[in-house]
């Protein structure tokens, strides 16, 4: 490193660090001028020093701009923003969760090493970046410039609640005391740094959103509305968010899978204060070292169910899905109940031991609640729901799992499909899915008013109960009969349980166990979490988080939304062939479905198995195959019932064979890795039709 970097001071705490030897850097204004160039070259008309006043949506689809010049009408509307998007995106009824950040550098005057090294033709000194001050130090003709990462405590916001009418594209004055501490770091690591002055201050907002990451998408609720919003860095996210918004807007797909930008991966639960507080703690902990599933206490908690109070005095530990609480693990005690992270094994993974071991041998109690859940009634219900799955409707009674492709074949949706009458459906799906699907099956809804789509999910909550008891311990508490004759695998019914009314009863695991989903009127949550804590307890039943149902569906190789459901992967390379119905007509994706059965698949998804280590496999690590890359993993992680690690990942066909030897990289080496048959646990799923 000192020889890459000479002014880098020598330091013992300084073990190693990684070189971008392509990394540069650009004039932001010469490449946007440049880009405008090329746009006018193109047709496209720039209007500068124009107000966007407000938007119209015309009767054919399209839109009118009213301007400070005029009006202008577009087929489609992009919003690209800054640090206006809040106050912007009110204007059509958008709540965007994204708040401006202030941020600064300085400029050093010339630092004569830095002019002999340029003099003598010398390279020009890498960018260098070291959390541990929190800051970055570039060579800037001939001077430094030090650009710190103000923290949590020190950050300040801009624009909260609208940016000042008098502001344009004006900088803030300096706050040096919000970053003194990280000067003094960096003088202690580059002491040339402190042997010159300042010569100048540039401090400025820039939008920051919860997960640092831009809003680029469809707006929700908006046809031909686009968002280019919450872009934390122009340079570093204009040529990918442009390239992908041109062929949404032109073929109705970006060609990825951009679900990790899309602006609908935020839940209904954004408010103002809200976003500031997450906004803060995202950009404040920025420099910070992240370990994987760590869980950040700013905003929380929102959104909780009923038995919070008694989920938390029976030891949980909670974490976020879709602003709702939900328990990651139990601790034996509230006491003992303390998070904690890590890419090496944990002293709680004991505490997920006992979770698994106690469903699979007698039954778990697990809080769904966060669950997408939709109804789907009216005369033209069946055939429209039947033109949108890739999968056939189920029978009355019965459930199915099911799809929605993207025009590429990729997987945009899942959904369990419980069909209770000729034309009415109930719909499920992941936690996170509820702005993006409810938008999504909103668009594609008949203009003739033959199907009414009713979102649920803040309505109704979900407790599961699974394991060989879960039988015994559920049927006192209802009249339905749960015999295999009168309830069979995969079907359900509506009924009473405890006191509560109005219970849909599933009879379908994530567990690969027997046992029932309880999707029920939110009110009767805590009732039923306490009915059947109650109930379970003689049959030895315990309460179970996350950690553990993500064990044990990896042991069922059950697939993951945004893992092996992805919009990037076809349900052909899942292997999800049996959900598949290219032959009940036209359903999205369903040619290049076709077109990919006749040429055949170029990867497939496997299960594989890798021994124990002190680190497990997550997801997205390189699969090799004689010291070559070949796959990545989608999802993987400690087996507690087997003991060793299980992952699965996408790889070519000729290596999807039982048996086939390959390596995982993780954490710097090459671990070895064996293909096998898909669910390990209970292949013929009979423990889930006891």
């Amino acid at each position: 490193m000192q020889k890459q970097h000479p002014f880098l001071s020598p330091s013992k705490t300084i073990l190693g660090g990684i070189l971008h030897p392509e990394d540069g850097y650009i004039n932001p204004a010469d490449i946007t001028q440049g880009m405008a160039k090329l746009a006018r070259q193109q047709g496209a008309r720039i209007y500068q020093n124009t107000e966007a006043r407000s938007y119209e949506k015309l009767p054919d689809g399209g839109w009118k701009v009213v301007t400070s010049q005029g009006e202008i009408t577009c087929e489609h509307l992009v919003f690209a923003t800054g640090n206006y998007a809040r106050e912007n995106a009110k204007r059509v009824g958008l709540d965007l969760p994204c708040i401006p950040i202030v941020h600064q550098y300085w400029t050093t005057e010339v630092v004569p090493a830095l002019k002999e090294r340029k003099a003598a033709g010398l390279a020009e000194l890498p960018i260098l970046r070291d959390e541990d001050y929190g800051a970055y130090l570039r060579e800037d003709v001939g001077a430094f410039q030090f650009g710190p990462y103000e923290f949590e405590e020190d950050l300040k916001l801009f624009a909260i609640d609208g940016v000042p009418r008098d502001f344009g594209a004006d900088l803030l004055p300096e706050d040096f005391e919000a970053v003194e501490g990280q000067w003094e770091r960096a003088i202690e690591r580059v002491p040339a740094l402190g042997e010159v002055g300042i010569r100048s201050n540039t401090r400025g907002p820039f939008q920051m959103t919860p997960d640092e990451l831009p809003l680029c998408g469809p707006a929700p609720g908006h046809d031909g509305l686009w968002l280019a919003e919450g872009v934390p860095g122009g340079i570093l996210w204009g040529g990918t968010m442009g390239a992908r918004l041109s062929r949404w807007i032109l073929n109705g797909d970006p060609g990825i899978d951009m679900s990790a930008l899309d602006p609908r991966r935020f839940g209904n639960y954004i408010s103002k204060r809200w976003t500031v507080d997450k906004v803060r703690e995202t950009w404040g902990r920025h420099m910070h070292a992240h370990v994987p599933g760590e869980d950040r206490p700013a905003g929380r908690p929102l959104k909780t169910v009923g038995s919070y109070d008694l989920l938390t005095a029976q030891g949980a530990v909670w974490t976020v899905l879709d602003g709702y609480e939900v328990p990651s693990w139990y601790a034996p005690t509230p006491e003992l109940a303390i998070p904690e992270f890590s890419f090496r094994k944990t002293a709680h993974m004991k505490y997920v031991a006992a979770e698994v071991r106690a469903t699979r041998t007698n039954a778990g109690l697990i809080e769904m609640s966060p669950m997408t859940k939709f109804r789907v009634r009216g005369p033209g219900a069946a055939a429209w729901l039947d033109g949108i799955i890739a999968n056939a409707l189920p029978r009355i009674g019965r459930l199915s799992l099911s799809v929605v492709c993207n025009a590429r074949g990729g997987i945009d949706a899942e959904y369990t499909v419980v069909r209770y009458s000729e034309d009415d459906f109930y719909l499920v799906s992941t936690p996170s899915g509820e702005v993006y699907n409810a938008d999504q099956l909103s668009r594609l809804l008949p203009e003739d008013g033959s199907v009414t789509l009713e979102n649920q999910s803040e309505q109704l909550g979900v407790i599961a109960i699974a394991g060989p008891k879960s039988r015994d311990i559920l049927q006192p508490l209802t009249d339905n009969d749960l015999s295999n004759e009168a309830f069979p695998w995969l079907s359900a019914q509506i009924g009473e349980v405890g006191y509560a009314r109005d219970v849909h009863l599933i009879r379908v695991s994530y567990t690969g166990e027997l046992g029932w989903e309880l999707h029920h009127p939110i009110a009767y949550n805590r009732h039923l979490v306490d009915t059947i804590l109650k109930a379970g307890g003689p049959h030895g039943l315990v309460p179970v988080g996350l950690k553990a149902l993500d064990s044990m569906r990896l042991e069922k190789s059950y697939r993951a939304i945004h893992r092996e459901l992805s919009q990037d992967i076809s349900p052909l390379e899942a292997g999800l062939q049996r959900f598949v119905k290219l032959d009940k007509g036209a359903f999205p994706g369903r040619e290049a479905l076709q077109a990919q059965r006749d040429a055949g698949l170029d990867r497939a998804l496997v299960t594989l198995t890798l021994p124990a280590c002190e680190t497990s496999v997550l997801a997205d690590e390189g699969v090799y195959h004689d010291g070559r890359l070949i796959g990545r993993v989608t999802s993987g992680g400690y087996s507690y019932h087997f003991g060793h690690d299980i992952a699965m990942a996408l790889v070519p066909p000729a290596l999807a064979v039982e048996g086939t030897a390959l390596q995982v990289a993780i954490h710097g080496e090459l671990r070895n890795a064996r293909v096998v048959p898909d669910s390990l646990y209970d292949p013929g799923s009979s423990r889930a039709r006891l």
